[in-house]
């Protein structure tokens, strides 16, 4: 989830702080899932998927690719 996320976040010329200002997804969340010490709530990634535009479903791919 965390490498689309930041494909997306790279592609809008954003940083963490912006996206997490926008969003309410602290930055420290994001910094977790970049780290894999948890995975997003989807409360957390719908936000994310609204504030780029995307389906929430364009996360739900990630996982499926990674099995």
């Amino acid at each position: 989830m965390y490498q689309k996320y930041a494909e997306l976040r790279d592609q809008a010329g954003v940083t963490d702080y912006e996206v997490s200002k926008q969003t309410r997804v602290s930055t420290s969340t994001l910094t977790n899932w970049k780290y894999g010490r948890y995975c997003p709530k989807f409360d957390k990634l719908l936000a994310i998927a609204r504030y780029f535009g995307v389906p929430v479903e364009y996360f739900a791919d990630d996982e499926q690719e990674d099995r």
